[in-house]
């Protein structure tokens, strides 16, 4: 058994979906769980939607709506010919099921708007990718996993319930493998005990991916990406960034926690706790070997950078030359909770106590405000949070050449530096 995870860029064109379908043909034979982002940028879309509802702007609500359904009845009508029509019913009793909740007046809060519109992209792509492969000889069984995964109601971050959730992947998805090679699904909603959707908050469909690998026993999980495998760099800011084969969970779980754009922590856990190695592998060229992300440990790994531009640094110093104790921090963390901020770096003096965040300016500005009841408050802004683990010095000249350093914790495998 193994578990695939499409993300949305791979099936994001007629293209794509085709090549989604090349890749799968060479397992024929093997049992996968395959699962399935929205197309593209249909998620964006979705959310243009759900805020234009929410305004009361309802015409215009059904008017970006309206987009979305003929962006998807084209790709449909370009991939299908005989299961054309079955297709565009499923997909026109998905279209009903938002368009029922745009006709009526908002009466609870945003969140829970967001989910019932927004996951519907997966309901969309997962109708059409399933409809493809059947058409081109590839059978296989679409499940809608909000019949699958149980939720609590926190609408936009939802937990898994996963004694209920491993019963009905037990009761519900493992028999299907008796008849079918693939059973295909969506990553990223769920759904409540009131049936209302649900979805799992960031990089949500890798985490379902996760929990259906860890559920089903599964012997890998593969995610299919649009770059050939995990980088030492971000390629876009380090043209000489170079792949890493090799690495393992906590290695990759430390490289998101300073911002590495790669794997969230969460979908880490269910694969850790029982062993699953996860793969990173490219669509587009399937034949190279991607990462393989396991327990083991891995030596010689490169400088790994992560690179954050657009920081903000808030100093806030003691008015009356008193210490900057547990409670003056305390404090400031509970604004960092109220004003949905997580620091980058934090640094704390005798009487100054320094964070890095990321600077949207609207939320800093408030922190800001707040902040300047307990303290002086001075705020430097367009810097850069350098991140280097198992650096040397040469890197660390290289990337640091001309460039002021305000700031610099440093560990023996791990440096992050704050540039202007």
């Amino acid at each position: 058994m193994k578990v695939f995870k499409f993300g949305g860029a791979s099936v994001n064109s007629v293209e794509r979906i085709q090549n989604l379908a090349r890749i799968l043909q060479p397992y024929s034979g093997e049992k996968i769980m395959v699962i399935i982002s929205a197309m593209g940028k249909t998620t964006n879309a979705l959310e243009k939607v759900a805020e234009a509802f929410f305004a009361g702007k309802k015409e215009e609500a059904l008017g970006l709506f309206e987009q979305v359904k003929q962006q998807h009845l084209t790709t449909a009508k370009y991939l299908l010919v005989t299961g054309y029509l079955a297709c565009e019913r499923q997909l026109r009793d998905f279209f009903t099921e938002a368009e029922w909740l745009l006709h009526d007046q908002p009466v609870r809060e945003y969140d829970y708007y967001y989910d019932q519109l927004v996951s519907t992209g997966e309901l969309f792509s997962t109708a059409i990718v399933s409809a493809f492969l059947t058409e081109t000889g590839i059978p296989n069984h679409w499940v809608d996993v909000r019949d699958i995964f149980r939720t609590d109601d926190d609408f936009r971050d939802a937990e898994i319930d996963w004694a209920y959730t491993s019963a009905s992947v037990k009761e519900d998805i493992m028999p299907l493998f008796n008849n079918h090679n693939i059973v295909l699904t969506q990553g990223f909603i769920g759904s409540t005990d009131e049936n209302e959707s649900t979805t799992l908050g960031r990089e949500g469909s890798d985490y379902s991916a996760a929990v259906f690998a860890n559920m089903l026993d599964a012997e890998s999980q593969t995610i299919w990406k649009d770059v050939v495998s995990v980088m030492n760099a971000d390629p876009k800011q380090f043209p000489e960034a170079v792949s890493v084969p090799e690495l393992n969970y906590n290695e990759v779980i430390e490289m998101a926690y300073y911002g590495a754009q790669i794997i969230h922590p969460k979908t880490i856990k269910p694969l850790q706790n029982k062993d699953i190695p996860l793969l990173v592998k490219s669509f587009i060229d399937p034949a190279l070997p991607g990462t393989v992300i396991h327990n083991k440990a891995v030596p010689h790994l490169p400088p790994i950078i992560v690179l954050k531009e657009q920081q903000v640094l808030l100093e806030m110093r003691s008015r009356d030359f008193s210490f900057i104790g547990e409670h003056l921090v305390g404090q400031l963390y509970h604004l960092f909770e109220k004003w949905h901020l997580k620091p980058n770096l934090t640094q704390n003096g005798a009487i100054s106590f320094l964070c890095v965040l990321d600077d949207k300016q609207e939320k800093i500005g408030k922190l800001a405000q707040d902040a300047a009841q307990l303290a002086d408050v001075q705020i430097k802004r367009d810097l850069s949070l350098l991140t280097i683990r198992h650096y040397d010095q040469p890197v660390l000249e290289q990337l640091t050449k001309g460039k002021q350093i305000l700031l610099r914790q440093q560990t023996p495998e791990t440096i992050q530096l704050l540039l202007a």
